[in-house]
């Protein structure tokens, strides 16, 4: 019987056999993580310069974006450079920091998420108190609690996940360490201690899970009874993209973690962990900026900031340097490059 001592390295899953659809793998998520690092980017940015973005409710998405960064940086990048140098190989300390992150990233996001809602309850069913409940020092409190938790919770399930004896080799049906995969290789007499491990992380989920729903009902039946309906209208635009959110995030992960180990096919684990673990972090941008006035507003003063700072400089000596290379140096250097490889072109010469 062999132990997780004994394991130096795991195996990932390999998206494709071929080394054409492994590049080709490797181009698609080199675009859906420059795709997240520009949404989030964006967000964290005009979060950060637009003083009038400066309210409890973009403190929070601001907090959201980093996590999404956080998210989708641990597991795209390893799994292109596996792509990228064709190799499946991610070594036991490696696999074991990505466990910590997922799950510190992860849970922080759903505590804030938790924590997002309660901002809109506010906002919505109690707004003569907003400024006395989600004040500065509230909100800097409540982002550290969720942070907090993470760690809190990454330290337990890493420390029981790793700790568990493994006896089913070191192959794991998934392209980044994941705790159902590696639990499948732990040994048959360990099935307690998963079960326990499983109870503590669900039970935590299913509270906040509880207390979102909770508080969506209450914000539903306030906007329902609101008379003007811009009023409505505004509350669902700050409503609904959270929710939005909160559906794919918990669909997914609950799904990924809670279907039975019969019910287990590799494609499938592949979509879901696709689901829960890149889509969110790349669709949260869009989804919250999509109707939020202000915050597309704030974006596109950015970019006509930066636009016009660009334009505004211009020096004579850099203007000469570049006229010079694209009037002259292109034209006396296309001879060379071309007769430089070409063995036909320089025996004719």
């Amino acid at each position: 019987m062999s132990n997780s001592s004994s394991i130096t390295e795991f195996l990932l899953l390999a998206f494709a056999d071929t080394r054409e659809l492994k590049l080709l793998h490797f181009a698609v998520f080199l675009g859906i993580y420059l795709a997240a690092l520009l949404g989030n980017g964006l967000i964290l940015t005009a979060v950060a310069c637009d003083h009038r973005l400066h309210t409890p409710m973009y403190f929070f998405l601001l907090n959201l974006a980093l996590l999404d960064l956080g998210c989708i940086s641990t597991t795209v990048p390893k799994a292109m450079a596996n792509s990228l140098w064709d190799t499946r190989a991610i070594s036991y300390a490696g696999c074991a920091a990505q466990v910590f992150l997922i799950v510190f990233l992860f849970s922080a996001e759903h505590s804030l998420l938790t924590i997002m809602a309660y901002d809109r309850y506010i906002a919505i069913c109690k707004p003569l108190h907003y400024g006395s409940l989600l004040g500065s020092r509230a909100c800097a409190q409540m982002a550290a609690a969720a942070w907090g938790s993470g760690v809190l919770n990454a330290v337990l399930h890493m420390a029981n996940t790793f700790s568990l004896p493994l006896c089913g080799g070191n192959t794991l049906d998934q392209f980044f360490c994941e705790i159902p995969q590696i639990l499948k290789l732990s040994c048959s007499h360990s099935y307690l201690r998963k079960f326990r491990l499983l109870l503590v992380g669900f039970s935590l989920a299913f509270v906040f899970f509880v207390f979102i729903i909770l508080s969506y009902l209450q914000i539903f039946r306030a906007v329902l009874r609101m008379p003007s309906e811009q009023g409505r209208h505004k509350a669902f635009s700050t409503c609904l993209p959270h929710l939005a959110v909160v559906s794919l995030f918990l669909s997914t992960a609950m799904f990924a973690y809670l279907k039975p180990t019969t019910f287990s096919y590799t494609a499938l684990d592949l979509v879901v962990a696709v689901l829960y673990s890149v889509v969110p972090p790349t669709l949260n941008p869009l989804i919250y900026s999509m109707r939020n006035q202000e915050l597309k507003g704030a974006i596109m003063n950015l970019f006509s900031g930066m636009f016009t700072k660009v334009s505004s400089i211009s020096y004579p000596s850099l203007d000469l340097v570049v006229a010079v290379l694209y009037s002259v140096v292109s034209p006396a250097l296309n001879p060379f490059i071309y007769s430089m490889r070409k063995q036909e072109l320089k025996d004719i010469i």
